[in-house]
């Protein structure tokens, strides 16, 4: 007759068995710092591979390194106060005048879009099909509605970014849980109550998801209303870089403006962590 002690160790080699392990791939275990590095070597090097052999021609591809020596040029400009920081600092007005604007009319039209059957059936089939159509379009009206200043810039970068904050919002709102909406009704909280405590707290991911897509848009639209409708930002120069056939100048200033758009988009990551501390973000995750 088998004794206690032997069946619990039986039992616990049996458990041990059935105990299942995720395995990790190679990719996934290497830390962030070194894929990002093999990334840009990898891409720096098939860039400065394709003009060696001239697969392209210099005029519209430029080396890495002819790119290098004039963002260091743009760096020396900006940081002595010169002209390219002024027109910095319009297209920088533009993309937070237009990202506020956005979030303000985002936020209203995604909470009547997700609280009311009339937002969703009757409003939210037309925001579809405006977002449908071709932005760029629309740049030659708002400079013809609101002129060649800073206005039409912000009003095309508002264009842009709103609708992904509608959709987010609309979105978070309707993720709340059924139990929870029943559970605030027998509690006879108001709708404003409901809307306040328990459904805008349980979207906020979701909303927090249309607002970093939103700073992505606001930047292209920024700078597509500076293409199409004159102005004085970093848009121009490009414009102006671009017919003078100054290919590292475009690059450089390209570069430049993606740092901008990655610091709005990280100081909306930022505060998401802040606000929606208690939610893990499955994309950067694994930091180490």
């Amino acid at each position: 007759m088998t004794d206690a002690p032997t069946n619990q160790r039986l039992e616990a080699e049996a458990a041990d068995d059935t105990v299942w392990v995720q395995e990790v791939a190679f990719i996934d275990s290497v830390p962030r710092w070194i894929a990002m590095t093999f990334v840009f070597v990898v891409f720096i090097g098939t860039w400065d591979l394709i003009t060696r052999l001239e697969l392209v021609s210099p005029i519209i591809l430029p080396t890495p390194w002819e790119t290098f020596n004039d963002m260091i040029f743009v760096g020396n400009n900006l940081l002595s106060g010169g002209y390219m920081l002024v027109s910095l600092w319009i297209t920088v007005k533009e993309v937070i005048y237009g990202f506020a604007l956005a979030i303000t009319l985002g936020f209203s039209l995604g909470v009547l879009v997700g609280e009311t059957v009339f937002g969703e059936k009757a409003v939210m089939p037309y925001l579809v099909a405006i977002d449908t159509m071709p932005k760029v379009a629309f740049a030659p009206l708002f400079v013809a509605w609101l002129g060649f200043g800073i206005e039409s810039k912000v009003a095309l970068a508002a264009f842009i970014a709103t609708f992904p904050i509608v959709v987010g919002t609309a979105a978070g709102l309707h993720s709340a849980d059924e139990n929870a909406r029943m559970l605030f009704k027998t509690m006879g909280a108001s709708r404003m109550q409901t809307l306040i405590k328990m459904k805008l707290p349980t979207g906020l991911p979701q909303i927090f998801t249309g607002l970093k897509i939103g700073a992505v848009g606001v930047m292209a639209g920024a700078i597509t209303g500076e293409f199409l409708g004159g102005g004085k930002g970093f848009g121009e120069l490009i414009r102006v870089a671009a017919s003078q056939l100054n290919t590292p100048r475009v690059f450089s200033l390209i570069l430049y403006l993606s740092l901008v758009g990655l610091a709005l988009y990280l100081i909306v990551q930022w505060t998401q962590r802040r606000i929606v501390f208690w939610q893990k973000e499955s994309v950067g995750a694994h930091d180490n």
